[in-house]
């Protein structure tokens, strides 16, 4: 089991910026979710979870608050020691500069508004980009070469990404409803959030990362597995390398992206690893589909449900029509809330899983 330790950094959505005005929109459900018009290929309306105050290149524009954001939680000895390395998972990095080099700026923006000393990594999974970050995170610790490791997860809308799952007709013309009968498809969203994965515990707010783990199913290019396979393995390894029961988990974030066959999937998963009676929500409700930031920002939200006791329904289910049930949360619920699974799935089959556990 690690003893690493993982804490706050910053959460950029459309419903604001920072911890706390999340708080008081994820205990209020209310959702970043807005109709959007004119934005398809043929000037279809979308709904779409869209931050309206990013400008210019909105890529950059939300990386810079982010560090702007983070430069007054977190201390200059940290960000600027030679022992914190910088992880960022996105999908797409910035498209306008994509014929040369995606990720040149974000690099600068970095050392610029961080003063960081090591050369950040950038990876991209698909939509499992923001677990898969933290469990590498985790094992950069594990090689004692760092004592903090920083995670962002950005990405933003751009018209390349709502043709693109436009043209796969996987999106919703209403708001996404993960796991709900009347399901229609992925809402998309933007978002950046930030956490940090640490050796040492501090006086702030902290989690224990337990461990985590990945798969790929290798079932279709972007539909999952059929029978849940690479999932099941995921959580279970992840279950395994945390040292922890199965029957100690006592609330899960799913993926849910609000699609027939992923929602479908997750639940014959949780079933055939007998978490089926757990507590489980999607966030997607709420911040929409962020892709490589959805990781990041649904663990920070999993972790206000631990520091506050508080479990957040999943916004937009109503009912279920899978043989596989699962227990969906339909209401807000006060709950001591001790151990969080946390799970993604993305196209190329890929799966993630980590562990966190309270502290208290």
């Amino acid at each position: 089991m690690s003893s690493h330790y993982l804490k706050y950094g910053t959460i950029i959505t459309p419903l604001g910026i920072g911890e706390q005005p999340h708080l008081k929109a994820l205990k209020a459900n209310q959702s970043g979710i807005e109709p959007t018009l004119g934005r398809g290929y043929n000037g279809e309306n979308w709904p779409l979870s869209q931050i309206n105050f990013l400008q210019n290149n909105r890529f950059h524009h939300l990386l810079a608050l982010a560090c702007d954001d983070l430069n007054t939680k977190v201390a200059p000895s940290v960000l600027c020691s030679s022992r914190t390395l910088v992880i960022v998972s996105t999908t797409k990095g910035d498209l306008q500069a994509l014929a040369d080099d995606p990720f040149h700026a974000t690099r600068s923006i970095l050392k610029e508004k961080l003063g960081i000393q090591n050369s950040p990594i950038i990876i991209s999974n698909a939509c499992i980009t923001g677990v898969l970050a933290i469990n590498l995170a985790s094992d950069y610790l594990k090689s004692g070469q760092y004592d903090d490791i920083i995670v962002f997860g950005i990405d933003v809308i751009s018209d390349f990404i709502v043709f693109g799952f436009q043209s796969l007709f996987a999106l919703s013309d209403e708001p996404s409803q993960p796991f709900d009968a009347t399901r229609k498809g992925i809402t998309l969203g933007e978002a950046c959030g930030v956490v940090i994965l640490s050796n040492s515990r501090t006086d702030e707010f902290c989690v224990c990362y337990c461990g985590g783990a990945t798969s790929n199913d290798a079932n279709h290019i972007s539909g999952p597995s059929r029978t849940g396979e690479g999932l099941v393995r995921a959580v279970s390894k992840a279950i395994e390398r945390s040292a922890i029961q199965s029957n100690s988990i006592d609330f899960i974030s799913a993926h849910g992206t609000g699609t027939i066959f992923n929602d479908e999937m997750e639940c014959i998963a949780f079933n055939r690893l007998g978490l089926n009676d757990v507590p489980l929500n999607s966030f997607k409700g709420y911040f929409g589909h962020t892709l490589g930031a959805a990781g990041i920002i649904e663990v920070i939200a999993s972790m206000l449900s631990m520091e506050n006791k508080l479990l957040f329904k999943s916004l937009g289910f109503n009912n279920q029509d899978s043989q596989f049930t699962l227990n969906i949360l339909k209401e807000n619920q006060a709950a001591p809330v001790q151990t969080i699974l946390k799970t993604a799935s993305g196209f190329g089959g890929g799966n993630a899983a980590l562990i966190l556990k309270s502290l208290s």
